[in-house]
């Protein structure tokens, strides 16, 4: 499932970001050794395992297309990058582990399928949920009013844009509000993320400020960003909310979380006018109300962000 290209660069970007010591250093809590939102692969998994008790509900599984559920199958493109969303634990690349994995996991298996999960870059899935290339994306696909021109959400949890600095630097303060806090630094975000379109779309907001505009710096990789920021080479990183507050708890952590900056309804991506996402909303509200959804959050440290009722196509959060 996973190219050899990928697998390599999977466990290059892990050993990259993670110093020798730490990169031997699991947490009982079994999430990140702290380096990274980049990477984390250096942690195992929690053994728990809430996914294994979910059965099929045929009357939820008869809302999929009949061609699917005689194929049993779904392509799946999903993006694997750190906890708790989606990473490979202890660096291998046998099978990715995080909440992500398992939501989509207990999806299918209520839906009564299998899923063909492949590994793809973060910016490649959506574009290629068009082409039919996959049924579904995930990766942490926040909802946006930009991307329901052309993608399709069944929503699964809330998360949304936070920011962390390195541990230690005390220059922007315990939380950033305001992107004008941001002027005259270097900010890091992952490539085609919502994070890199709101920097590029405010970045006027300095200048009105009267203030040296901040400059981006975008990455392919997440291991990427964090090793620039652990160099020096960026001021801050933005990402997810959940993804920089589970690194930054970890007891080893090098890097400190400053807060919430805006939330967004998380969720599966599917081309424009899928037949799937009816089928993938009841999925979900099964899994929430049989409670199979709260124990996949508790795992992961994302109880937080929990939804009450997934919807498709929820308008952005202003």
């Amino acid at each position: 499932m996973n190219p050899p290209g990928i697998r390599a660069r999977l466990r290059l970007a892990a050993a990259l970001a993670l110093p020798p010591l730490l990169a031997l250093t699991a947490c009982g809590s079994g999430g990140s050794d702290g380096t990274a939102p980049a990477g984390a692969q250096a942690s195992p998994a929690p053994s728990d395992d809430p996914v294994a008790a979910v059965r099929t509900v045929d009357s939820v599984a008869a809302l999929l297309p009949a061609d699917v559920r005689k194929a049993g199958t779904l392509r799946v493109g999903s993006s694997i990058g750190f906890p708790p969303g989606a990473y490979y634990p202890n660096g291998t690349d046998k099978a990715p582990a995080g909440q992500d994995i398992d939501l989509a996991d207990a999806v299918a298996k209520v839906l009564g399928v299998k899923l063909e999960r492949q590994d793809a870059s973060f910016e490649t899935i959506l574009p290629a949920l068009g082409s039919g290339k996959y049924d579904v994306g995930t990766g942490n696909f926040g909802v946006t009013s930009e991307r329901l021109k052309t993608v399709d959400f069944v929503t699964y949890i809330n998360d949304g844009q936070g920011f962390a600095v390195k541990k230690g630097n005390t220059a922007l303060g315990k939380k950033v509000t305001d992107l004008t806090q941001l002027c005259g630094l270097t900010i890091g975000t992952g490539a085609g993320t919502t994070f890199e379109a709101t920097l590029t779309a405010q970045k006027g907001v300095c200048a009105k400020a009267g203030k040296k505009p901040y400059d981006v710096k975008v990455y392919s990789e997440n291991a990427a960003t964090l090793t620039a920021l652990q160099q020096g080479r960026i001021d801050v990183i933005m990402s997810t909310i959940n993804g920089l507050r589970y690194q930054a708890a970890q007891p080893a952590s090098q890097t400190a979380f400053l807060g919430e900056f805006h939330r967004l309804d998380v969720g599966f991506a599917f081309k424009k006018g899928s037949p799937l996402t009816k089928a993938f909303q009841a999925a979900v509200n099964e899994l929430i109300k049989d409670g199979t959804y709260a124990r996949i959050l508790k795992k992961w440290g994302t109880s937080a962000s929990a939804i009450d009722t997934s919807r498709i196509n929820p308008p952005e959060h202003a």
